[in-house]
């Protein structure tokens, strides 16, 4: 098993000689819009994933796809002289579907913000269910309560600073 910082560093590196291997060594003119993105090498080095993406319809992304399957052999060659180990990995190239995430992640960012729009219109019009004030008295202003009025059990309590509802 290899450092998994050296496989890091050697994902990078043929991340590289990919994307300029694409555009020197190979003349595929299906190969001509093909960004690479980023590639992952194993812990054992032995095997490599490159993603990519390609600009267009479902037919120019099928057709990509058949060229860097024809070219997979062309591209490890370059890889193998441009990389130190003592084997060069196999390649694997996967379509990148970042591209297609960030769009329909975009697309339920907007219509969050429009939701939120709606709600805030609905919420700039609406009105309380009940009174303004909910926590409003039954004991008229006007009243007045006596301390006389409590009987000496309630005095009790009172003193110790004992609430009623608790002791139940």
């Amino acid at each position: 098993m290899a450092d998994p910082a050296r496989a890091a560093k050697l994902a990078q590196r043929i991340k590289v000689v990919v994307a300029e291997a694409l555009g020197r060594k190979v003349k595929d003119p299906r190969l001509e819009g093909i960004t690479v993105t980023d590639a992952r090498v194993t812990n054992d080095l032995q095997h490599a994933t490159i993603y990519y993406t390609v600009f267009g319809d479902q037919v120019v992304q099928a057709d990509a796809a058949k060229g860097l399957e024809k070219a997979k052999g062309v591209l490890r060659q370059e890889v193998g002289r441009n990389i130190t180990v003592r084997l060069t990995p196999t390649l694997e190239f996967v379509a990148d579907q970042i591209p297609v995430n960030a769009s329909n992640l975009e697309e339920l960012l907007r219509a969050a913000k429009k939701r939120d729009a709606e709600v805030a219109a609905l919420a700039a019009s609406a009105k309380h269910a009940g009174d303004a004030d909910p926590y409003k008295s039954d004991i008229p202003e006007d009243v007045e309560i006596d301390e006389d009025d409590f009987d000496e059990e309630d005095d009790d309590l009172l003193d110790e600073g004992i609430d009623e509802d608790s002791n139940k």
